[in-house]
């Protein structure tokens, strides 16, 4: 019986204490729930100054240091590592004039063919084209032919000392024929549809000065013969420009770049065809990641939305983009016709594809920080051969062939200006860049997916050993 109470006093104790346990942690919950927590006020939002000296501000600042540094860092990269090749690019073609050809064809061979030729030969400047004489016999069809060599690209210019032009001078001068016009002796061509930058700056002012210094050392000569005749006066009197400028010459330039809206579409407009591809590539992947669906879909489901669904939209945009330049007046028709707007839409979807989804691929290993650095270095690695001819830049730009920029406006150029027809060549180039982008996107994403993989299994087994 004393046992019995024994434990039944015991119980009573333990119930009591476990009351009164139950009780304080009672009282300690009512107290944490109807008591407000109030936090330290020196980490309120909105209430430091940037040189605080409390640990939150002072890491905060150190992340900020490091991450401004680290960009002017990237940008002095920019500066010394990318941009130089544009500086390059323009700052030597004229130590590389003497790489574009031209040739000289004597169809007179008289002493006006004699004098022309014998000048073009002692041109040997490096600052100079090169001149090549070439003989008569190669053009059958005269000067006609040599204007068709210069549409064909195998030479920059073309000047031709035209048949009878020795024998017609004479005769003109025996007969004192003020009719005679003394131009009719020269012809120098040119094609500035080719490149308008080159022939503005370097070929139609050299060939102008060589004609023009030719013409006066002509005229020199040829007065010092004519000082003895005995009806100089009469030429003086009824034809002096067979005294005073014997030897004249006339420029055709038979494809001229005579549309100035064309720059907007064969190189400036170049630029902002790559910048909208680069809006697109930034917009799609704000719409993965927000949508959810960059980690929800499988790794081929991902990849086929990336290369499908951006060609897609770029042919919208190219669309939007070609009727911008039609609008405005360029003129799509004059070597194809009609034709000729639906081949520059599709050589411009195809470039817009081509620069796109390099941005597409490379976003992925670069992602959104880095992807900067990039845009630029592809923007002026296509500006930098597309402004001049790739012969007279150094030779490592020769690369410039393959670039997405010199074939889209080697295209414009064709369907322009009549240039040389290349348009199956550019768009073979296009769409090699495509396949490439084709590869390496598939490559780059599949590393990614395997890091998102091992972070999303490291995570979960983490929070299996917490659990």
């Amino acid at each position: 019986m004393s046992d019995s109470y024994s434990q039944e006093h015991s119980y009573q104790e333990h119930a009591s204490e476990k009351s009164e346990a139950d009780a304080a942690s009672h009282r300690r919950v009512t107290a944490s729930l109807t008591t407000p927590v109030v936090p330290d006020a020196e980490d309120k939002p909105f209430s430091h100054g940037f040189f605080d000296k409390d640990p939150a501000t002072t890491a905060a600042r150190k992340v900020w240091l490091k991450i401004s540094i680290l960009g002017v860092l990237a940008l002095f990269f920019m500066i010394w590592g990318v941009l130089p090749i544009y500086w390059a690019a323009l700052g030597r073609t004229s130590n590389n004039i003497h790489n574009l050809s031209g040739y000289v064809v004597d169809f007179d061979g008289g002493e006006i063919g004699q004098a022309v030729t014998q000048a073009f030969k002692n041109i040997t400047s490096p600052q100079q084209m090169s001149w090549l004489i070439l003989d008569a016999a190669r053009f059958p069809g005269g000067p006609d032919e040599v204007a068709q060599a210069l549409v064909d690209h195998r030479c920059w210019a073309a000047v031709t000392i035209n048949p009878q032009a020795s024998t017609n001078l004479n005769a003109s001068i025996d007969a004192a024929n003020a009719s005679y016009s003394t131009t009719q002796a020269v012809t120098a061509y040119l094609t500035s549809g080719r490149n308008e930058n080159i022939y503005r700056g370097a070929i139609t002012p050299q060939v102008t000065s060589i004609l023009t210094t030719i013409s006066h050392i002509f005229a020199l000569s040829s007065s010092q013969r004519l000082a003895s005749r005995s009806n100089i006066s009469t030429l003086l009197q009824t034809a002096p420009q067979l005294v005073i400028q014997p030897l004249d010459f006339t420029i055709k330039d038979i494809r001229p770049f005579n549309v100035p809206v064309a720059s907007a579409v064969d190189y400036v407009g170049l630029i902002y065809l790559l910048i909208l591809a680069f809006v697109l590539t930034m917009q799609l992947l704000a719409a993965r990641v927000e949508s959810g669906l960059e980690k929800r879909l499988r790794l081929r489901s991902l990849i086929l939305l990336r290369l499908l669904w951006p060609v897609t939209l770029y042919s919208l945009v190219s669309l939007m983009y070609a009727l911008l330049s039609l609008a405005f007046g360029v003129p799509f028709g004059r070597k194809f016709g009609g034709a000729g707007f639906v081949i520059y839409w599709m050589m411009s979807w195809c470039a817009m594809s081509a620069l796109g989804l390099a941005l597409e691929s490379m976003i992925t290993l670069l992602t959104i920080k880095f992807i900067p650095i990039f845009l630029i270095l592809w923007i002026i690695a296509n500006v930098s051969v597309a402004f001049y001819p790739i012969e007279v830049l150094p030779a490592v730009f020769r690369y410039g062939f393959a670039m997405p920029f010199y074939n889209v406006s080697s295209t414009v150029r064709t369907i322009i200006f009549d240039t040389k027809n290349q348009i199956g060549l550019n768009f073979g180039i296009q769409f090699s860049w495509i396949l490439i982008s084709c590869i390496t996107l598939p490559i780059f994403q599949w590393l990614i997916r395997r890091q998102q993989i091992k972070a999303l299994e490291a995570s979960q087994k983490a929070a299996r050993e917490k659990a």
